[in-house]
C-alpha cells in the first residue's frame, strides 16, 4: 500500500498552491506542484516554436521531452537542461496556453504517471484539477478548494499575472479531458473569507479526523 496523498484541487489563484505547500510543511509530506509540470511541457513546446493547439506537433515533440521531475527539499520540481525552471513556468506565454496543452489526453497520461511515481517513495501533498478524480480517485483525502472569480482575479493579478480568470475557468472546466470539477467526495473549503491559516488548519483538521 502506498503512503498517504492528499488531493487539493482547485480553479486558478483559489489559493491551493499556498495551501497545499503549508499543509505538506505541518506534515512532513512531500509537495507537489502539478500545474508547474503542465506548465513546464507548455513552456517546453512554446521554445521549440511549436503551436500549443497544433496537436499533432505537440504530440510528435512529447517523446523526447527533455524534462525531468524531481524535488528539492520537500518541494517538487521540473529540471530541464540541468536547471530548475521557475520564472519561465509564469511567463505570459506559458499562462496563455498552458490550457490547451493540458487537454491533450497523451499530455494528461504521460504527467498523471509521473505524478503517481511520486506516491510510491513517500507521502504527498498534490495540488492541481484533477488529483481527486483522476490522479488519485481512492485516497480519503480530498479537498477542492475555491473562492469567488472576484477574488481570484485579484490574487492573480498581486501576483503579475494578467490572464483572465473566467477564461481559464472555461477551458479548465469544459474541455473533454479531465475537466476541473469537484469529486463528489471531496471536502468544499472556500477561501474567499478565509486567511490561509484558517484554511490550512480547517483541512488538517479534517485530515487528522480521517487518519485517526
Amino acid at each position: 500500500m502506498n503512503p498517504p496523498a492528499i488531493a487539493i484541487d482547485g480553479p486558478a489563484a483559489s489559493g491551493k498552491s499556498t495551501v497545499a505547500k503549508l499543509i505538506a510543511k505541518e506534515l512532513g509530506y512531500t509537495f507537489i506542484n502539478t500545474g508547474a509540470m503542465y506548465r513546464a511541457v507548455t513552456w517546453y513546446i512554446l521554445q521549440k516554436g511549436i503551436t500549443p493547439t497544433d496537436t499533432a506537433a505537440v504530440l510528435s515533440a512529447l517523446p523526447g521531452i527533455p524534462l525531468s521531475f524531481g524535488k528539492e527539499g520537500a518541494n517538487s520540481t521540473v529540471v530541464y537542461e540541468g536547471r530548475v525552471l521557475t520564472t519561465e513556468l509564469t511567463e505570459k506565454s506559458t499562462n496563455d496556453n498552458v490550457s490547451a496543452i493540458a487537454s491533450i489526453p497523451e499530455v494528461r497520461a504521460l504527467l498523471v504517471e509521473k505524478q503517481r511515481e511520486y506516491n510510491t517513495r513517500e507521502a504527498v501533498v498534490m495540488e492541481g484539477r484533477d488529483i481527486g478524480t483522476v490522479v488519485f480517485p481512492h485516497t480519503p483525502f480530498k479537498y477542492f478548494v475555491t473562492a469567488s472569480e472576484e477574488v481570484r482575479a485579484a490574487r492573480r493579478a498581486a501576483e503579475g499575472i494578467t490572464d483572465s480568470i473566467a477564461e481559464r475557468d472555461r477551458k479548465d472546466s469544459q474541455r473533454a479531458c479531465a475537466p476541473l470539477v469537484q469529486a463528489e467526495d471531496a471536502l468544499l473549503v472556500d477561501t474567499s473569507d478565509m486567511n490561509i491559516n484558517e484554511v490550512v488548519a480547517y483541512i488538517i483538521s479534517d485530515i487528522q479526523r480521517k487518519i485517526n
